[in-house]
């Protein structure tokens, strides 16, 4: 075992990250190019918070989209991680990330829905305003007992984040459970209304069988 690939006991080093998608629709002066059913642009990224370079210890990440995309799997081999489409639907993406030799680290693979359409008691107006519709989430890559090499990139390339320095990123934290339940809260509605619809038409098929049976 090389002194650079021997393994830091008792230690944990995390790294914060984000990643999820922006999506804006697409207008009517759009390219010619651009199929006609499409009806917004995309981004799917994974990137460091506030900005910070994650290419010191991240070789590439993959993402991996719909099978109908052609070359459905991007490999982005340097920094912005991200990938621009366009498309009509939601779907989910799997984002697997691979961290440079000297880590010797396994990959590790995320999940996120792309989100093209707002939810939420705004979302028709922001639909009327063509507003930018941004899903995304916070995480931490966690290394326990980090080889010497990846602790040596983390702490003098990086700014890595030791477990009793962690701040939680709260406004990550709570964008994603706001979504969640803007998403929860959307589809109740939809049930309600459903079920309003379809109790309505009970009341009036039932009408129209007691005037047949009192003919």
């Amino acid at each position: 075992m090389s002194s650079g690939s021997k393994r830091l006991k008792n230690l944990q080093i995390c790294r914060p990250f984000v990643y999820g998608n922006m999506a804006v629709p697409l207008k009517e002066d759009r390219s010619p190019d651009i199929p006609p059913d499409h009806t917004h642009s995309w981004t799917i990224f994974l990137k460091g918070v506030n900005g910070d370079d994650l290419s010191s210890f991240v070789k590439r990440v993959v993402f991996k989209l719909h099978e109908t995309y052609p070359n459905s799997s991007r490999s982005i081999e340097e920094p912005p991680f991200e990938v621009t489409e366009t498309g009509w639907g939601e779907f989910e993406i799997s984002i697997r990330v691979y961290f440079v030799p000297e880590a010797s680290e396994k990959n590790v693979v995320m999940y996120h829905h792309l989100k093209l359409h707002p939810y939420g008691p705004e979302a028709e107006q922001q639909k009327s305003d063509g507003a930018t519709v941004t899903s995304m989430q916070y995480d931490e890559f966690v290394f326990n007992e980090p080889a010497e090499s990846l602790f040596e990139i983390l702490t003098k390339k990086s700014n890595a984040v030791l477990p009793a320095q962690k701040s939680m990123m709260v406004p990550f934290s709570i964008q994603s459970e706001n979504e969640e339940l803007d998403r929860l809260s959307d589809a109740h509605a939809k049930v309600q209304e459903n079920i309003r619809r379809l109790t309505e038409r009970i009341h009036v098929l039932e009408q129209e069988k007691a005037a047949l049976q009192s003919l």
